[in-house]
């Protein structure tokens, strides 16, 4: 019989192999916009994976305030480069000379 520990084991598991395909994509991507958005999606995972975490150990409340901080700090970060990126001109054709 499965218990609830290894239900959040399995899925906090889960969670992380499926940020290996945004992890790629960070590392593929064509422009600088997925990577950003590849990004953003590992952080949330990561967030959803903090409160998994805490279900594991018992401590829900503790790592939710923490899943909640990094959240909010993975949206700043993501403000910030998409600002970043929105002022910097686009470099046109390969290499500039």
């Amino acid at each position: 019989m499965i218990n609830f520990d290894q239900i959040v084991v399995w899925t906090g598991f889960a969670i992380f192999i499926l940020m290996i395909p945004a992890l790629l994509r960070v590392i593929t991507g064509p422009t600088a916009i997925d990577r950003i958005v590849a990004v953003n999606i590992i952080g949330t995972k990561t967030a959803v994976l903090l409160v998994v975490i805490g279900q594991k150990f018992g401590r829900v409340e503790m790592f939710v305030d923490f899943a909640l901080a990094y959240a909010l700090l993975n949206f700043v970060g993501s403000l910030a480069a998409s600002r970043f990126l929105h002022k910097s001109p686009p470099k046109r054709g390969g290499y500039e000379e």
